[in-house]
């Protein structure tokens, strides 16, 4: 199943460090088959409101987004990003192309009455 890390950025700073950042990154996810699906803004809010931009890499697996947070690679990047801007950084496993919310509903419903 694929996995996306996903990040909200509250708050956005060009600065050296960052420019240095965009041009490295690519280059830790490739060898953890990870690309850039969002790379916000711009956004268009139709329900709340959304601070700030939105980053979503997908990867081949759980997995592969793990080895590639925690590589050194991509560590010895990370300051370049997270000393100027503020956010939050997700790993999440999506669903498999075949997925059906009508069947997580049911599970749901099921757990609800204790038939679980």
């Amino acid at each position: 199943m694929p996995a996306y890390g996903f990040a909200h950025l509250r708050s956005r700073t060009r600065h050296a460090d960052t420019l240095e950042y965009l041009e490295r990154i690519q280059a830790t996810l490739d060898p953890f088959g990870g690309r850039f699906v969002i790379h916000g803004p711009p956004t268009d809010v139709l329900e709340g409101t959304w601070p700030g931009s939105m980053v979503l890499i997908e990867f081949p697996d759980q997995a592969n987004a793990r080895k590639w947070y925690y590589s050194a690679a991509y560590q010895e990047i990370l300051p370049l990003r997270a000393d100027h801007i503020e956010g939050d950084l997700l790993l999440i496993e999506g669903v498999g192309p075949h997925y059906d919310p009508r069947e997580r509903a049911a599970k749901l419903r099921a757990e609800a009455s204790g038939t679980i």
